[in-house]
């Protein structure tokens, strides 16, 4: 073989071996160091990610936090108007009336009985057991909480010893609400000469001092005829799923 051509050809082999071991030894560490960077690339992008998420999601929380207080104070604000307003008119008519309410929020503690989920004991300090207190959840009549052993005990609106004055319909219909130990209420002695339909709104009437006028009760779902009145039977807004809060009405004014 031409000495030239041996020569030439080990250099090419000499080339071969050089390439794939430098190019192994070259490559790894490069490879390494662009996978790190891959890696430090997509773990930034995602932290930047969930932080623009959270901050947006916290903005909106907070904007949202931000236009219900201001609809609080819009309504504080028409709250004081009329309560400025109806003081100014009872002043004029030389009235004895105040516009003193006690509303206190008490917590409920525990059945009476396993069996029966209309009867609660409430925890109320400085309970007068001569009295008969009204019980509201948010704006809807939950109740009525009188004294059972001398200890303040929750009725709520299904029981049929809970019982209060209503009135229904726009025309003020008066009626006396019981409860009917079945999901709904019974409203008795309803005037015959006075009329009243399935879709009425039920409220309380205010009077008797339990509940002020115009709390939520129910929507009467079935009319009937009885001796010498009218009775409906109501579905009620309040019910009853594990509250563990309400406010107790310990004077109307």
């Amino acid at each position: 073989m031409n000495k030239k051509l041996f020569s030439f050809l080990l250099l090419l082999i000499i080339l071969f071996i050089g390439a794939v071991y430098y190019t192994n030894n070259i490559q790894s560490p490069i490879l390494s160091l662009t996978h790190k960077i891959q890696n430090i690339y997509f773990d930034t992008k995602i932290f930047i990610n969930d932080t623009i998420q959270k901050h947006l999601n916290q903005a909106k929380h907070i904007q949202k936090m931000q236009d219900r207080l201001k609809q609080c104070n819009k309504n504080l604000l028409v709250m004081q108007q009329l309560k400025s307003q109806l003081k100014q008119l009872l002043q004029d008519q030389n009235s004895t009336l105040t516009l003193n309410p006690d509303i206190e929020l008490i917590h409920a503690l525990s059945y009476v009985k396993f069996d029966n989920f209309n009867r609660l004991w409430v925890s109320m300090p400085d309970f007068n057991s001569s009295k008969i207190y009204g019980l509201v959840y948010k704006n809807d009549v939950a109740g009525i909480i009188v004294a059972k052993d001398n200890k303040p005990m929750a009725l709520l609106n299904q029981d049929p010893k809970c019982a209060y004055p209503v009135f229904i319909g726009s025309n003020n219909v008066p009626g006396i609400a019981y409860g009917n130990n079945n999901g709904t209420i019974i409203v008795n002695y309803i005037p015959l000469w006075m009329h009243i339909k399935v879709g009425d709104k039920v409220t309380t009437s205010g009077r008797e001092n339990l509940f002020f006028q115009g709390l939520n009760v129910g929507t009467i779902i079935k009319t009937s005829q009885e001796q010498g009145y009218r009775q409906a039977i109501v579905r009620p807004y309040f019910v009853q799923h594990g509250i563990s809060y309400f406010y107790a009405i310990r004077r109307v004014f």
